[in-house]
């Protein structure tokens, strides 16, 4: 015997709240707070492109130059 089933199964961490299948409110709510939390995301990524600016100096070696210390 198999239970087969095309949609989505929940797990909670309340066991006295037990899901009998997702309710349609609960399930909104959770794609407006996704789609707000992906808009502030790419936000975020899309002010750091912004201020990137110059570039650090990059160090360089100069020839010659030695850190033993000869005694």
């Amino acid at each position: 015997m198999t239970n087969a089933t095309d949609n989505q199964l929940e797990l909670g961490f309340n066991p006295d709240n037990q899901c009998r299948g997702a309710n349609a409110a609960r399930r909104e709510g959770r794609i407006a707070r996704a789609g707000w939390w992906f808009a502030q995301m790419r936000d975020i990524v899309e002010r750091a492109m912004e201020a990137t600016g110059e570039p650090r100096p990059e160090q360089i070696w100069i020839p010659g130059a030695s850190r033993e210390v000869k005694v």
